[in-house]
């Protein structure tokens, strides 16, 4: 079961061991991790952050997303690079 409350893009770089992230439903939120598994992980966490900023700043937070996903996919910015 997916415990986020909001959908993440995870991408892939030419470093095997670095991962970006970040979430389409959740405007300024990314991240990174060295495993697929660590964005989860991170993104979890720091969606809980990200909100609590939001709310202190007094800015909207969008609705949780009902059916959240994870997307995994190249950065794609790299074949741009090559």
């Amino acid at each position: 079961m997916i415990e986020l409350p909001y959908s993440i893009v995870i991408e892939a770089t030419v470093e095997p061991d670095f991962f970006t992230f970040f979430s389409p439903d959740l405007p300024g939120f990314s991240g990174v991790a060295h495993s697929i598994e660590g964005c989860i992980y991170q993104a979890k966490l720091g969606m809980a952050e990200h909100i609590a900023i939001l709310t202190e700043t007094n800015r909207p937070i969008p609705q949780y997303t009902k059916n959240p996903t994870i997307v995994i996919q190249n950065d794609q910015h790299i074949g741009k690079a090559a």
